[in-house]
């Protein structure tokens, strides 16, 4: 199979996914603002919020279906590393009113400002993140 084919399949499927919830909805596909929404204390559009993230979730069982077995995801962290990485993730999400998806998918195909920044902000943080892990610094 062609290494470069899942990655683009999967990269078609969030751009279709995030235009239908534009087109159909006018909402922005951005995770943390649909999970968010379902949390809150005034639950709104809760239907489509969770038929979004059930479908997120249910994408390894179609996987499976399609390719035979599950996906292969490897974790080369501890999980105490990956609990600070998801909580600074977390933080990170609220500070800049946004996630990757809502940011990085739809706010830059936007052409938005205020995604530019940051989506800019996003990745100087993990070039830095990542030097930082692979010279043994932040270990």
């Amino acid at each position: 199979m062609n290494a470069f084919l899942p990655p683009l399949v999967g990269g078609a499927l969030i751009g279709a996914s995030a235009a239908l919830l534009l087109l159909a909805n006018g909402r922005i596909a951005g995770i943390s603002g649909i999970l968010g929404g379902l949390l809150g204390p005034s639950v709104r559009d809760w239907a489509w919020r969770a038929a979004f993230l059930a479908g997120l979730l249910a994408g390894p069982a179609l996987f499976r279906l399609g390719a035979g077995h599950w996906p292969q995801v490897r974790i080369g962290v501890s999980w105490p590393m990956l609990v600070a990485a998801g909580l600074l993730v977390g933080f990170g999400t609220r500070l800049g009113s946004g996630c990757t998806s809502g940011h990085g998918v739809c706010g830059l195909a936007r052409l938005s400002p205020r995604s530019f920044a940051a989506v800019a902000t996003f990745m100087a943080a993990a070039i830095v993140t990542v030097f930082l892990v692979r010279h043994g610094v932040a270990r």
